[in-house]
């Protein structure tokens, strides 16, 4: 019964991490949007910040946070399933 508990909270908390995925990346990608330069007379600090996290890695790392959160979910369905079985063999 230790090691379902332990599979169990093992896809909680990687589900809880791909939460946090998209969440930065999600800022990462809103902030982009905001310090995009307008003019050719951007100021070097905003060319830095939109070359220093190009939205193209946000995207990708917002499609790694699906898999994981997939991935997690599936864990946390074959837990519970598990437990399921052996309260039913029980019974």
């Amino acid at each position: 019964m230790m090691n379902i508990q332990s599979a169990y909270n093992s896809g909680v908390a990687g589900y809880n991490q791909a939460t946090e995925r998209v969440a930065e990346s999600a800022n990462n990608i809103a902030q982009q949007q905001v310090n995009k330069p307008q003019t050719e007379e951007a100021t070097e600090t905003q060319r830095a910040v939109s070359q220093a996290r190009p939205i193209e890695e946000s995207l990708i790392n917002l499609r790694v946070a699906e898999n994981e959160a997939r991935t997690s979910a599936n864990v946390i369905e074959t837990a519970d399933e598990v437990i399921g079985s052996l309260i039913d063999t029980r019974v």
